[in-house]
């Protein structure tokens, strides 16, 4: 909803189950901003949105908002906010828009740490209701490597925290992070990790070199291949082979996947498993999505 007179600081990013959302914007930037694959906030500093802005803006829209269920809070890692912030903004929007059900935020490791069990419980009883984390990899050699800046333990613990506190907990990874070399080690591991942590939903997506990022730089120098499009589909069916044990939804139909898959585990992990081998035997490529039908 970017038309609406929200003063928003460009470029704004939410999660693709957050399409009919009222977005607002609590912070921006991302507080990490240091991962070498992601340019989606390197155009800004980190910084807190004035707490009288934000409330303002919420009284400006909700005459507009009868009937929105859903709220998101950006930028990447709002959740980095104060505490006694996050509390002000959730109560105005459940005293402002009472139709609003959900509210939503992105979040990392530290945030959620720091926010523990107890600080996530109160958000939750003012409306908070889902934490979306950005896990990218089980790998700690991958984490390292793309300075994802937690380890895998850390990043394990967060999301036992947040479900802890009786949030919904949805988890992306990235497919081709670890490139040619790490590739199996990290789909595998990846996918025991995604078991352990027990998300509420998962998804994959595929890595997209972005320029002016330094994994596009690593891999425009030769420094770093990255695993060509049958390799992208051969680490999803590692990561599944991975994930035996699993329960819940896990989706892998971004538009950067090539195989799109929306399943549900366990029930249909083995089938998954066997379509995605007959893709890799067959090598045709009219079972994968087209490039120009791909994106971020």
């Amino acid at each position: 909803m970017l038309g609406l007179p929200l003063r928003y600081s460009e470029p704004v990013f939410r999660p693709p189950s957050e399409a009919d959302s009222l977005i607002l914007q609590l912070t921006l930037g991302c507080s990490w901003n240091r991962c070498t694959f992601c340019a989606m906030y390197r155009t800004k500093e980190f910084r807190v949105r004035p707490l009288d802005e934000v409330l303002a803006e919420i009284r400006d829209v909700a005459p507009t908002m009868t009937g929105v269920r859903r709220v998101f809070l950006a930028d990447g890692d709002a959740l980095a906010a104060p505490r006694e912030v996050l509390e002000v903004v959730l109560r105005e929007i459940r005293a402002r828009i009472p139709s609003v059900l959900r509210v939503g935020i992105y979040g990392d490791s530290r945030s959620i740490l720091r926010s523990g069990v107890e600080g996530l419980r109160a958000l939750s009883d003012l409306g908070l209701g889902i934490v979306y984390f950005g896990v990218e990899s089980g790998d700690q050699e991958t984490l390292r490597a793309v300075r994802k800046g937690a380890t895998r333990e850390r990043q394990l613990e967060a999301c036992q925290v947040v479900r802890s506190a009786g949030l919904k907990l949805s988890v992306m990874v990235l497919l081709g992070l670890a490139g040619v070399a790490g590739s199996e080690r990290h789909a595998r591991a990846t996918g025991r990790f995604l078991v352990e942590a027990a998300p509420t939903y998962s998804a994959a997506l595929t890595v997209t070199p972005v320029p002016g990022t330094e994994l596009h730089e690593a891999v425009a120098s030769g420094r770093l291949e990255l695993p060509d499009r049958w390799g992208m589909v051969q680490e999803l069916e590692w990561m599944l082979q991975a994930m035996e044990g699993y329960r819940g939804p896990f989706h892998a139909n971004h538009a950067s996947n090539y195989v799109p898959l929306k399943l549900r585990l366990p029930r249909d992990r083995e089938a998954a498993i066997a379509g995605l081998r007959a893709v890799l035997a067959a090598r045709d490529e009219s079972l994968l999505r087209p490039e120009w039908a791909r994106g971020l």
